[in-house]
């Protein structure tokens, strides 16, 4: 399977959101990345092609992480979508490789998921690193960071805010 993965680009919208449709059987998730886009939060976006169509998707956010004594800058993963006929195929790994090297060049330092604990721990998220971060969305498991510098969540405790966007999910 000949694989490009690349930056999303305008023309790649449509079938970004039939990606996100398919992958999770619903709107919700397709219509989040809309208007997290339209709301200016996304700072990665990356498509899988295979033969020419956008098969897999992944998308990182702005987040804040509310401290006592300071607000942190950090991202979030969220949603990363393959398309069913596709899954299970290396292409959610790919995505989300090549998501945290961009994350990592643009100097970010910590990304949140909630997510399968199967499949992100592999990648260095850790849900005992995010055990001190408290998340609307859940905990548990499921609920994982990374830190992508050395240490950046070393002694941090607090509240990820997420983008109106997010909040309107339930």
């Amino acid at each position: 399977m000949n694989v490009t993965i690349r930056p999303e680009s305008i023309k790649d919208w449509q079938s970004i959101w039939r990606v996100n449709q398919a992958a999770f059987e619903g709107d919700a998730e397709a219509n989040l990345v809309n208007a997290l886009r339209d709301g200016g939060f996304v700072d990665v976006s990356i498509v899988a092609e295979v033969g020419g169509k956008v098969v897999g998707h992944i998308l990182f956010s702005r987040i804040t992480i509310e401290t006592k004594s300071e607000t942190i800058d950090a991202l979030s993963l969220a949603p990363m979508a393959v398309m069913p006929s596709h899954q299970r195929q290396g292409l959610g790994t790919m995505l989300v490789e090549s998501g945290l090297a961009a994350c990592r060049e643009q100097g970010q330092r910590i990304v949140v998921v909630l997510g399968h604990p199967e499949f992100y721990p592999r990648f260095g998220f850790s849900a005992a690193l995010a055990q001190k971060l408290e998340s609307p969305f859940g905990s548990g498991e499921a609920w994982m960071a990374m830190d992508l510098s050395e240490e950046s969540l070393n002694g941090i405790e607090g509240r990820i805010e997420y983008s109106p966007p997010f909040m309107a999910l339930e």
